[in-house]
């Protein structure tokens, strides 16, 4: 499986590609892409992706959400199955993204923790199980990250909310007020090198459950990236994501 890392001049980026060199996961490196880099063919690395066209079976892309466009036009351009591992899309973007799925397999995931893929399962039930219960979900990340609240605060979100249709998410409560049953609280802390936690709190009054997902090294996106590259090999042209993967 050879992968076409784009983004590679960045930490995860770099990560990925060591993963690549070591054999990881099958996976082999076919180039390295990134605006920080300078091109260098002889050593299959570009500063754009439109100067690489040579073999490669899937793109892994942890660049940024701005050059979406670009990216998915050269993937349907090649016909590269693509793994999207950047996270602050908006909704042009990610209209973008479900209209390249049409054309070509996209994985599309804003955290590729199996943990975390787990936690929202788990979430989905505990919600399900305490329908009057308070919701509030706390969301720790570096003091470098762009996204608010981050793009796994809301894949959990959005998980309990398929349990509670009527689910609004208050993001950072700003104003006073009293709770409502409908709201889900989401609040994002930034601070140091923390790698990433989200924690989600379900209380009734009379009990509280709290699930907790602690990210100790950012090594295991990498390979949650590659584990998604290899789950894209022979797929047909649609929009992928972690539950698929689990299922």
């Amino acid at each position: 499986m050879k992968i076409l890392v784009h983004g590679a001049g960045g930490h995860m980026g770099r990560i990925i590609c060591g993963m690549a060199e070591e054999g990881r996961f099958g996976a082999e490196l076919a180039a390295k892409v990134s605006p920080e880099l300078e091109s260098d063919p002889a050593n299959a690395v570009f500063t754009t992706l439109d100067e690489f066209d040579g073999a490669a079976d899937v793109v892994v892309d942890f660049s940024n959400h701005a050059g979406t466009e670009a990216l998915l036009a050269y993937c349907v351009k090649r016909n590269l199955p693509v793994v999207i591992a950047t996270t602050g899309q908006t909704e042009a973007e990610k209209e973008m993204i479900t209209k390249a799925a049409e054309k070509i397999p996209v994985f599309f995931a804003a955290n590729m923790s199996v943990g975390i893929a787990v936690l929202a399962d788990i979430a989905r039930k505990a919600a399900a199980a305490f329908p009057e219960a308070d919701i509030e979900i706390i969301e720790r990340h570096h003091n470098r990250k762009l996204d608010v609240p981050s793009g796994t605060a809301l894949i959990l979100a959005n998980a309990i909310r398929d349990v509670r249709e009527n689910a609004v998410f208050n993001i950072g409560r700003p104003e006073n007020g009293k709770r409502t049953q409908e709201e889900i609280g989401i609040h994002s802390l930034r601070y140091g090198n923390e790698v990433g936690t989200h924690e989600i709190i379900i209380s009734n009054g009379n009990e509280t459950i709290t699930l907790k997902h602690e990210a100790e090294n950012r090594a295991l996106f990498a390979e949650g990236a590659l584990k998604a590259a290899a789950f894209l090999e022979g797929k047909e042209p649609g929009l992928y994501n972690m539950k698929d993967m689990m299922a």
